[in-house]
């Protein structure tokens, strides 16, 4: 039986998804693709991730358009991979994170991911699984992260201390005890969101390919000692995070405290060298013994950064999930057809230890074909 996973992260780079068998639990996968967002609805998710103007109405329209690029995506993997869509046993969709306020207001909060479930399944023809956070909202949790399941599903490995390190626009660190069953995670800071961000806007370019413009640039001490001054890296877990806290608008306000105008090239520096080091200080802080980081997302393939975690942490051998057989641009696509598997079977999706909630729970809603 085949599911698809689809994933579209805080980078805003577009949808992921892939196609996958899974064999005894673990999974094969048979297909992967990736497209980019165009450029007028990136600009809009990016815009909905603060407070603005009709946001009901441009929601509901942007939910509709991330669901038809999601529904690209399933098209194109249908053909690349020679299926028909009667292969596919349900495929599980994250949609589009715009705001992630868990706990906050109500004690209960919020999360909110764009995406129309009952247009994705009228487009595709297949049973859709998604709103995959609310119930661990509801349960008490923060409904966020969701892919340590999943890492412990997939490199888990009895006896061994490891450790799991995402790296998208939210870097989040999964931990993986020798005991098999102890597995915590949370959010451990920014990934790539900001250094994508100061990038664009300074050379235009979307992303630092490979971290080339940070490896040019100097760490301004002053301004990173600043950006780790941030109450979120010294609160303990079950924690996470996203665009509501590490924005471009909270990186302005701390550069203002400097008191002086860095170099865009050494702000740029600074921000990944803050990403590696809230990675890996987390390590340090919470692993009980890992000897090995996996890296996967976006941030695995900048050369300048992995080269900062293995430099930061050297007790420890940093990795690509790519070591593991798994491409780290498919890991968290794959983690999201995973969960869809686990809500068909009707199996817990969460972690407890890892998001607060207050037992296991069947994660997502359906929306059959």
């Amino acid at each position: 039986m085949l599911y698809l996973g689809l994933m579209s992260g805080t980078s805003l780079d577009g949808v992921d998804g892939v196609v996958a068998r899974f064999d005894a639990g673990r999974p094969c996968v048979l297909g992967h693709l990736h497209q980019p967002f165009d450029t007028v609805l990136r600009r809009e998710l990016l815009a909905l991730n603060t407070p603005g103007e009709d946001e009901i109405h441009r929601c509901a329209l942007a939910a509709n358009a991330v669901s038809r690029a999601y529904a690209g995506v399933v098209d194109g993997l249908i053909r690349a991979c020679d299926l028909d869509l009667r292969d596919i046993r349900a495929l599980g969709a994250h949609g589009q994170t715009v705001r992630h306020r868990p706990h906050q207001f109500d004690g209960t909060g919020y999360t909110v991911q764009l995406l129309n479930g009952a247009l994705l399944a009228e487009l595709t023809g297949t049973d859709v699984v998604c709103d995959l956070r609310s119930r661990d909202l509801a349960a008490g949790g923060q409904g966020a992260p969701l892919v340590p399941a999943f890492h412990a599903a997939l490199f888990g490995r009895p006896g061994e201390a490891g450790a799991v390190l995402n790296l998208g626009g939210i870097a989040n660190l999964t931990l993986l005890g020798q005991d098999g069953d102890d597995v915590r995670g949370f959010d451990c800071g920014p990934g790539n969101a900001l250094m994508d961000a100061w990038c664009e806007r300074h050379t235009g370019r979307s992303y630092d390919d490979d971290g080339r413009w940070a490896g040019a640039g100097r760490v301004d001490q002053t301004l990173l000692a600043r950006l780790l001054a941030e109450p979120y890296f010294a609160q303990q877990p079950p924690k996470s995070t996203g665009r509501d806290l590490f924005h471009t608008g909270w990186l302005d306000a701390v550069l203002q405290t400097c008191g002086r105008l860095a170099e865009p090239v050494d702000v740029q520096a600074t921000l990944a060298e803050l990403t590696a080091r809230a990675a890996t200080e987390a390590l340090a802080r919470h692993s009980a013994g890992a000897r090995q980081l996996l890296v996967c997302g976006g941030g695995a393939f900048n050369g300048h950064l992995m080269r900062r975690l293995s430099a930061l942490a050297p007790e420890v051998e940093v990795l690509s999930t790519g070591a593991k057989g798994v491409p780290p641009d498919q890991v968290e696509a794959l983690a999201f057809a995973w969960l869809a598997r686990q809500f068909i079977d009707r199996r817990p999706g969460n972690l407890p230890a890892v998001t607060g909630a207050r037992g296991t729970r069947v994660l997502g809603a359906l929306h059959p074909a």
